[in-house]
This record gives C-alpha cells, structure tokens and sequence, in this order.
C-alpha cells in the first residue's frame, strides 16, 4: 500500500467520523426536545399544542410577516425555527388572551423564542419595515 493511498483512507475516516458526529449531535438535540419534561409533554408537544390552539387566528399577512422574519435562517433549518417561533406566538397570544395573531404578537414571541444573537438580525428586517422597535427594547434587553 503507498504512502498517498495510505493518507486518503486516514483522511477519509476523519472526514466519515466528524460528519458522524455532527450528524449525531443533531439528531440527539431533537431526541432531548421530544423527551418528556415534569409535565408529560416534551417541548415539541408544547410547540405543537399552542400552534393548534392559535392556528385559527392567522390571518395572511401575519404569516407573511413571519415568513420574512424567519428569511435569514437557513433554508434547511427555516421549517424547524418557523414551527418554534410560531409556537412561541401562539404561546404568547394565548397569554394575553388575544382573538387574533397581531403584529405586536408575532415581534414579541419573535424575540422570546430566538437567541439573543439573532436579535440583530430582527432589528434589521423591523428597521426596513420602518416598524418602531422602542416598545420592544424591554424584551431584547433581558
């Protein structure tokens, strides 16, 4: 066996073992997110609920804004940030107890369910919409 065919086989491990492992470490972030807390539920099932329980008060352009809120996320991780997002909404909605999905719902769950790292990139889209972002400055400081 030469020494250049040698290499390629070490090199080709590295690269199966690491794509293994980034792999596996999503796929056990999603078995932790469905894995059942104190209540019975797992998160996904919370996201879920309040999605079904709030799917009636979307109206288009809600979604719409949603849509282009969530436009900076990847496409291959967009449904999965759309569906926590959402969740989070229909979790705040419910909370204030609104009869429909408002824009001040939709922003404040936006930024409940996202990192404080993705702030930036909402502050961004809400300054091109020339949406006043003063009301929610509570919010992005916690």
């Amino acid at each position: 066996m030469s020494g250049g065919f040698a290499l390629f086989i070490v090199g080709w491990i590295v690269i199966m073992v690491t794509l293994m492992g980034i792999g596996g470490f999503f796929m056990f972030r999603k078995f932790l997110k469905r894995m059942p807390k104190e209540d019975g539920k797992s998160t996904i099932d919370w996201e879920e609920y309040y999605i079904e329980r709030t799917i009636h008060m979307w109206k288009p352009e809600q979604k719409a804004l949603l849509e282009e809120l969530v436009s900076p996320v990847p496409e291959l991780f967009r449904d999965i940030a759309k569906q926590k997002i959402a969740g989070r909404i229909g979790q705040v909605a419910i909370e204030k107890k609104c009869s429909k999905i408002t824009q001040d719902v939709i922003i404040e769950g936006y930024i409940l369910a996202t990192p404080k790292r993705d702030h930036k990139f909402l502050i961004k889209k809400l300054n091109e919409k020339e949406i006043d972002i003063t009301p929610y400055q509570p919010l992005f400081d916690r």
